[in-house]
């Protein structure tokens, strides 16, 4: 049976909590695109809300395991 993609946070090439490089695992994607995307819709809604959404998925994104 396969291992269901699971979302967590590395222990490596984070360079915060990891968020941006859990959710650029998850979907396949370099995490400096993730990072650079992240950064513009944090730019364009508000500072605050990108900071907010960040701190909540840090909370609710577990760290990978095994690593």
């Amino acid at each position: 049976m396969d291992n269901p993609k699971r979302l967590t946070r590395p222990r490596q090439d984070r360079k915060m909590a990891g968020v941006c490089a859990g959710l650029a695992n998850y979907l396949g994607l370099d995490p400096t695109v993730v990072r650079v995307i992240y950064a513009i819709l944090s730019l364009c809604t508000a500072i605050v809300t990108g900071l907010i959404v960040y701190l909540i998925l840090m909370l609710v994104i577990p760290e990978d395991p095994t690593k």
